[in-house]
């Protein structure tokens, strides 16, 4: 907490303001539409019911097909179950570590030829880097699919001088207690399309008719944020550049400190993009450095050093079992080997110095330990 958000809770205990509604909800969307520079933004109860409105704006229904990366949280595809449509996963590419361009394009043709074009695309900025979004605006352009751009855990980040949030028909934002900034657990969604935004807030709010007494013509969602949380969210927009500044020190110091130990390698940063850095990400390549990720983890955790291995791609997921995927390249399937080799390290705003040092001190060890069992030191 940056300790300002004690003044925004306090102003919606004084003003009574404690339901859903209220001038903390009303100014922290304001302040999101400042900072992304969109026409219209609306906070609600999670970054996941933001996906869930923005495909049901989009009338996507049983049966349709709506394309998402596959090197995600199933948070991003769990909204298409929800509309009963099928999920058709992407893998990704080797730049960004996300959706692939060259694989968008041939799920994209075939999906012509078939006679049935997703209603959606959903493109997920994983750990903070954005997509190539060039590419995959250009490929979604030229058959007329909306993009709804997963920036859960990408919002700060920028791609060639724009930021996150603003290259989907729909972007979303995630505002869950583990990402670079909090309402405790909340989200948003946002689009140049305000009519639209505006039928969001409705189906958000039980989609109650205009009436006096309770009326409802569609099916709604209970979906608004608290104009508590909404307060939580003001005084945390405010420090962002300062959370990003404090992710990106804590990325550069574990670059210095590890990338010369064999077969590391951290996620890239694409050209002429700015990555929040929300996770410190690398892959560790076992025939070079004679370990793996559970060794690696199991060293963490023996230190009381959480670390976590990169997302389980969704189409390995159990819950998408038989669901059509595509790769990068025949036999080039780059989510399953990120998944394989990559984890996650403690990336904390409030990570201290000390507390890094741990675990830098921890991983050199256990490099030093494999070296002299090798017999090269």
């Amino acid at each position: 907490m940056s300790g300002e958000e004690i003044k925004y809770i306090q102003d919606a205990f004084n003003t009574n303001w404690i339901a859903p509604l209220g001038p903390n909800v009303d100014g922290f969307e304001k302040d999101i539409i400042d900072y992304i520079g969109a026409n219209g933004a609306l906070v609600v109860s999670s970054g996941t019911a933001a996906i869930h409105l923005a495909l049901s704006l989009l009338n996507v229904t049983k049966g349709d097909k709506v394309f998402c990366s596959s090197l995600t949280f199933v948070a991003s595809a769990n909204p298409i179950i929800y509309q009963g449509a099928e999920p058709i996963f992407i893998d990704s590419e080797p730049d960004t570590w996300n959706m692939s361009p060259k694989a968008l394009e041939r799920a994209l043709h075939d999906s012509y030829l078939e006679g049935t074009l997703p209603k959606a695309v959903i493109v997920v900025n994983l750990y903070g880097q954005v997509a190539k979004m060039d590419e995959i605006q250009s490929l979604c352009s030229r058959y007329n699919i909306p993009i709804i751009e997963d920036a859960a855990e990408s919002l700060g980040s920028t791609y060639k001088g724009r930021v996150s949030g603003t290259f989907g028909h729909f972007s979303i934002f995630s505002f869950n207690g583990n990402k670079i900034i909090t309402t405790s657990g909340g989200g948003a969604l946002v689009s140049n399309n305000t009519e639209l935004i505006q039928r969001a807030r409705f189906l958000a709010t039980q989609a109650r008719d205009q009436a006096r007494h309770y009326q409802h013509s569609v099916a709604g969602y209970n979906y608004r944020m608290s104009n508590i949380l909404a307060g939580v969210g003001r005084a945390q927009l405010q420090v962002l550049e300062e959370r990003i500044e404090a992710r990106r020190r804590i990325f550069q110091r574990y670059f210095e400190e590890l990338k010369d130990l064999p077969g590391l390698t951290f996620m890239p940063e694409l050209a002429n993009t700015r990555s929040n850095r929300w996770l410190t990400a690398l892959t560790i390549k076992e025939e070079e450095s004679n370990l793996s990720v559970n060794n690696l983890l199991d060293a963490l955790e023996e230190e009381n050093i959480e670390a976590r291995p990169v997302w389980k791609p969704l189409h390995l997921q159990p819950l998408f079992k038989g669901v059509r995927y595509y790769p990068n390249e025949e036999n080039n399937h780059v989510a399953e080997r990120l998944f394989e080799t990559g984890i996650c390290l403690p990336s904390g705003s409030n990570l201290s110095f000390d507390d890094q040092s741990r675990v830098i001190s921890c991983i050199k060890k256990l490099f030093y330990k494999v070296a002299c069992r090798e017999g090269i030191l």
